[in-house]
């Protein structure tokens, strides 16, 4: 059994930092993560770099290029003819980028002298640490371990996703053609940032969103004007919405649900 000072059990924005952080302090370190990417390769950083903050902005930043091309670039003098988006290079971008920072994750780790090891672990007992990879087992010890195993969303009954028709956040990410319509279950940070790159592109995006405020966790004059921009942008954001049921029909979805205490129906 191999020992160590300190363990990390996942490679994201905590656990990464917190492994080169306790390596820098002199401490024999280990980082364990189980993130396969999708050629089933090893891929640290954790939900941020994989399949959240990186690639959403990435996706971002490609829309607003489009936006200002499409919208804007009239108002520097600049005419644009023929403009048309390739969504499946906008996609190549994106996955380089995130390769990209995952290999740096690794390399940083390396540099720092972070032992990296990748499966699923377990605890045996209090300092010890079964890794699971395939077939394989390895077996770690040491005083301080660190959870750092993030979070993942939680379901909604009604809308079971099966990232062909209903999608969630990673399949949003990874469309390859531009909706003509796209419902967003949703008002968060994720759901505007995916409304927002989509609605750019050409979609006609609605927003349903349960609370009766927008962004209620932010700064309240930041959420007004985020609200106001938002709309401007294109986006129809129904606040009070409570969604009831979501049913596919062929290549349509329908979302039934209650806005003023009245029923509504979204396609």
């Amino acid at each position: 059994m191999q020992q160590y000072e300190v363990i990390i059990i996942g490679a994201g924005p905590a656990g990464y930092v917190a492994a080169i952080r306790c390596a820098q302090l002199g401490m024999k370190t280990a980082c364990i993560d189980q993130w396969v990417n999708e050629a089933g390769k090893p891929a640290l950083g954790g939900t941020c770099a994989n399949v959240g903050c990186i690639p959403s902005k990435t996706l971002l930043d490609s829309s607003h290029h489009y936006m200002f091309a499409n919208e804007h670039a009239k108002e520097h003098g600049i005419h644009v003819s023929k403009l048309k988006i390739d969504v499946s290079a906008m996609q190549k971008r994106k996955d380089k980028i995130v390769q990209i920072l995952t290999s740096g994750v690794a390399s940083l780790l390396k540099k720092n002298k972070v032992d990296t090891f990748y499966g699923t672990a377990s605890f045996i007992s209090p300092t010890e640490i079964s890794i699971k990879k395939n077939k394989e087992t390895d077996k770690l010890q040491a005083k301080h371990i660190i959870i750092a195993t993030g979070s993942k969303p939680a379901p909604l009954p009604v809308a079971p996703v099966d990232n062909d028709k209903i999608l969630d956040s990673t399949g949003a990410l990874s469309l390859q053609n531009v909706p003509k319509k796209l419902g967003i279950i949703g008002a968060g940070v994720i759901g505007l940032e995916m409304g927002s790159v989509w609605s750019r592109l050409g979609a006609t995006v609605t927003v349903l969103e349960a609370l009766d405020e927008f962004l209620p966790f932010t700064d309240h004059l930041i959420s007004t004007e985020a609200l106001k921009i938002l709309n401007k942008q294109g986006l129809d954001i129904r606040l009070g919405s409570l969604v009831k049921a979501v049913n596919v029909n062929q290549d349509m979805v329908e979302i039934n649900y209650t806005l003023n205490n009245e029923e509504s129906t979204l396609q």
